[in-house]
């Protein structure tokens, strides 16, 4: 065994590597800052398993193919260290990638575009009108489009309440307008006047019930009050609060250009539009063929 060595050592090291592209370096760069940020300067011995999976952990806001990317990054650099006689095993082998979470509209590529019906709207609106806060962020996710992240970080002051729109920051921190109809107007206003906490800058408050102390809220407590809301109603059952984006997405498709569309969406890709196109022709498709098999039926009657 060598000398003992610190992460960013090895680290140097490993990116100075012969042969190695200059964009795959700047990669490896970006991905392992954080890591050498937090442990740089410990010994390579003793990075345990435990240690670097409460590390990816710890990288729970990154998108799933984004972590799947940090954690095989990570995973070379300590095979790497093996082979350099650093240390004797990698203590990641092996480990399992993380599943995406449906929750926040993660899926796999191959999985289907899941959106609601108009009859399971009709549900939903009847659901939330007695909360003003749900009753809001529905309205404003169905008819904007918007990420439940990208709304929940929104302040009062962000919003044009006159002209219905707004301006979030999404992914790649690209900044675009969300536009939204009267009736989402409607349930935010009302919201607004009845039970938003004035003297705090987020859009979307919440208090603590016994400290009284108000925050912004949170991810988990609007979907812990998604679930409750929903479960009462079969016609909801299995549905994400990231269905709204879809939902918003395949009732555009065919209304508006795929660039416009995507522009809306703020997608990174083309491709990622694309798929909403994909789900409106499945879906016209099986309208006809179920349009057809009635004419059929009645012919043959």
């Amino acid at each position: 065994m060598q000398v003992s060595v610190t992460l960013a050592t090895l680290a140097t090291e490993f990116l100075e590597r012969p042969g190695l592209a200059k964009s795959t370096r700047r990669t490896y760069e970006l991905v392992l800052l954080p890591l050498l940020q937090e442990y740089g300067w410990w010994s390579v011995e003793i990075l345990s398993r435990q240690v670097l999976i409460e590390y990816l952990n710890s990288l729970s806001h990154l998108k799933y193919t984004t972590h799947h990317k940090h954690q095989a990054i990570l995973q070379s650099l300590m095979s790497f260290a093996v082979e350099q006689g650093y240390i004797k095993s990698n203590p990641i082998r092996g480990l399992k990638q993380r599943q995406p979470d449906r929750e926040k509209g993660e899926h796999h590529t191959e999985e289907i575009v899941r959106f609601l019906i108009p009859e399971q709207l009709n549900v939903l609106y009847k659901a939330v009108t007695n909360d003003l806060r749900m009753s809001a962020i529905v309205h404003l996710l169905h008819r904007t489009g918007c990420r439940i992240s990208e709304l929940l970080a929104l302040d009062i002051s962000h919003m044009d309440l006159d002209n219905h729109k707004f301006q979030v920051v999404g992914k790649g921190n690209k900044q675009r307008w969300c536009f939204y109809s009267c009736d989402a107007a409607d349930a935010l206003n009302k919201y607004i006047k009845e039970e938003r906490h004035d003297n705090y800058p987020a859009l979307f408050t919440a208090q603590q019930p016994v400290t009284k102390t108000v925050s912004r809220i949170s991810y988990r407590t609007v979907h812990d009050k998604w679930r409750e809301l929903i479960k009462l109603h079969p016609e909801l059952q299995g549905v994400r609060i990231h269905d709204l984006r879809h939902t918003f997405a395949t009732e555009r498709v065919g209304l508006m250009g795929i660039e416009e569309l995507r522009a809306l969406m703020g997608h990174e890709s083309i491709q990622t539009t694309l798929c909403y196109q994909k789900v409106t022709s499945a879906r016209a498709e099986e309208v006809a063929r179920n349009a057809l098999s009635y004419l059929v039926r009645s012919v043959n009657s």
